[in-house]
């Protein structure tokens, strides 16, 4: 047999450059030990060549060779095309030599050539660097040459060159398919993230913005009731206005501090008390209970959580009425923390959430809902008309 019947097969995993590592090791491994093999080969049958000091000279060259570069064929970034052109050029000359050292009665019998299967090896780098086309390429190339240079057109040529173009095919196109896979994942999560930001940034602007305008609706509304003493005054609302213009500003050129990822680990690791977050929601109307010792959550999920909270309150104020009262509760538990807000308002009937979403009313769905989401938690929401709303907001310690 001239050339290789076997080749390693490469199993591909989505997720960037991880996707084709696996399977250039594997190839720099291969042609390692496929050269130990072809030593051992020749080994055993020199004394029987016409000239064996040749294929010895041959061999060391190889061994030079493949451990010289078995290095950079383990990456592909570090296996440029001349490379594998110098590499392609090993093979054919050791498969044409064979021809000229070994005898004819041996090469009729169907004698190895002096590479063997380390030859398979260069077509894999073809596969693996440029596709199944050039594999298939590469695989003519030193088929080419073991039919020339080393017995002709027999039965057994052609069996081996059958399987080395298959081999490489193979290897080729599933590394394309990986390859065009990685592609699309790539593109899914760029638009996943997208969405995310815009979500983000809807919550953000639902939570500021659009509720000081609905603020200031409201209040001109009551301007001319008797209840004129909560209406805020110009000032007020001037300030308010003035912050929320700020804020959105801030957001939508990217210059907020939420809007920026922690600069390093100890950033996104800083641990606050959830306990002083949801003390801000605490008024007249609105009692909180919270555990006696601190309940810690790492910074960003403790501030996401605590606006969720706050938007459940914010509903409570617009929608359950000017009396009602709202009550927070902070559960402390080894794997999850959960908040319940609960109120006597007049409650809603069943579908009203899902109307508001189909409504484009964001409240719920993104500044309840998404927050904890996106934290890997759950909100559950349960009301009966007369029977007031409760929101329970579950999430776990670590994301």
């Amino acid at each position: 047999m001239a050339v290789s019947q076997h080749g390693p097969s490469g199993a591909v995993a989505a997720g960037g450059m991880s996707v084709e590592l696996p399977l250039w090791r594997a190839i720099s491994w291969y042609r390692v030990l496929a050269m130990v093999y072809a030593l051992v080969r020749y080994d055993l049958a020199y004394l029987h060549y016409r000239h064996p000091v040749a294929g010895w000279i041959y061999l060391g060259a190889l061994v030079l060779w493949t451990l010289a570069t078995s290095r950079a064929f383990g990456n592909p970034a570090r296996c440029p095309w001349p490379m594998l052109g110098v590499d392609l050029v090993v093979s054919v000359s050791g498969v044409v030599l064979s021809g000229a050292i070994d005898t004819p009665a041996r090469i009729a019998a169907g004698a190895v050539t002096v590479p063997t299967i380390w030859a398979a090896g260069t077509v894999l780098g073809f596969a693996a660097k440029g596709g199944w086309r050039l594999a298939a390429v590469a695989g003519l190339v030193v088929g080419g040459a073991n039919v020339l240079g080393h017995g002709g057109l027999t039965l057994g040529n052609v069996h081996d060159c059958v399987l080395l173009l298959l081999t490489g095919c193979a290897i080729g196109y599933v590394i394309e398919l990986a390859r065009a896979s990685e592609a699309t994942l790539g593109e899914a999560l760029r638009v996943e993230a997208a969405n995310r930001e815009r979500e983000r940034l809807s919550r953000d602007i639902h939570d500021g913005v659009l509720q000081v305008l609905a603020l200031v609706q409201r209040q001109a509304g009551e301007a001319a009731t008797a209840d004129a003493g909560r209406v805020l005054d110009p000032v007020e609302l001037g300030r308010l206005a003035g912050e929320q213009e700020r804020a959105l500003r801030a957001l939508m050129t990217g210059a907020s501090a939420a809007a920026r990822p922690p600069s390093g680990a100890a950033g996104a690791r800083a641990e606050q008390d959830l306990r002083a977050l949801l003390a801000r929601y605490e008024s007249d109307r609105v009692t909180l209970a919270v555990p006696g010792t601190a309940v810690l959550l790492p910074g960003p999920r403790a501030e996401q959580l605590a606006a969720a909270v706050g938007a459940a309150v914010d509903n409570v104020h617009r929608h359950a009425g000017d009396r009602a009262r709202a009550w927070i509760l902070l559960e402390d538990e080894p794997a999850v923390v959960t908040v319940s807000i609960r109120d006597d308002g007049p409650g809603f009937p069943a579908g009203r959430l899902a109307r508001a979403r189909l409504d484009g009313r964001l409240g719920v769905a993104q500044s309840i809902e998404g927050r904890l989401r996106d934290l890997g938690g759950t909100a559950e929401f349960s009301s009966e008309p007369g029977a007031g709303v409760e929101v329970e907001l579950r999430v776990p310690r670590e994301g």
